[in-house]
């Protein structure tokens, strides 16, 4: 590897930041490691997305599973891995037409939307079509912005607290890893990007440590409002900043 591929000390300090808050969140209510670190990269240092996020996002999910994959659902797992599948191809399309710009908007609005997913409180049916499509948006957003989250986690809302975790750790850490691949062989992972991702892991460790004290006191929704907020403010900023 060569030294100029190694990240700034600007990112390592804002991004590193950025994704041990999002690995916080995620180790707590399942998803949030991209929701939360995107805005941040995406603003800042487009030039290292998505796959600096991509290998975060592999990462984090891996420490939920060595707790309580037990609880995972694995039978939805198998429907809505095969619309990941499906979907991941779209991503790398995207990827590959979209400009920096384009991409900035596209995070900017993919956050939006999960924060519109956050704040619902119907009841979504979960069945063999819904998990397929969830799937499927799941591997277009997270193979194009590092943000594939929120369909999938629309689903399993009302499910236990590991059951959540556990199942959505399974479908990040294979998801990630097929759309990590993908945009590798496709020549869609500069290198700057991977090793930029490597040197997050130790954010998503800490994130992942301090969420065990934390965990009962964010599962009670405590923090929900400020987190929200937080990102709200982040994705509105990024799609203004790419308006103008």
């Amino acid at each position: 590897m060569h030294s100029s591929a190694f990240p700034s000390t600007m990112f390592l300090l804002v991004g590193g930041l950025a994704v041990l808050v999002g690995a916080l969140v995620q180790s707590s209510i399942g998803f949030g490691v991209g929701v939360v670190a995107t805005p941040v990269v995406a603003l800042l240092f487009p030039d290292l997305m998505p796959g600096a996020l991509l290998i975060a996002a592999t990462v984090t999910p891996m420490f939920t599973l060595a707790r309580e994959v037990r609880h995972a659902d694995l039978r939805g797992l198998g429907w809505a891995f095969a619309g990941r599948i499906a979907g991941t191809p779209l991503g790398v399309w995207v990827v590959a037409v979209l400009s920096v710009r384009g991409m900035g908007l596209a995070a900017g609005g993919l956050v939006l939307v999960a924060l519109a997913v956050s704040a619902y409180s119907g009841v979504v049916p979960r069945n063999r079509t819904t998990l397929a499509a969830a799937g499927m948006f799941a591997g277009l957003g997270g193979t194009a912005t590092a943000i594939g989250g929120p369909p999938i986690a629309l689903l399993y809302q009302r499910e236990t607290g590991p059951m959540v975790r556990a199942t959505l750790s399974i479908f990040f850490t294979l998801g990630t890893l097929l759309s990590a691949l993908t945009l590798a062989v496709l020549h869609q992972f500069p290198e700057r990007q991977f090793v930029a991702g490597l040197a997050l892991t130790p954010f998503v460790a800490a994130g992942f440590f301090a969420a065990g004290p934390l965990r009962s006191y964010l599962d009670g929704g405590r923090t929900r409002l400020a987190v929200l907020t937080l990102v709200g403010v982040s994705a509105t900023a990024l799609i203004v900043r790419n308006l103008i």
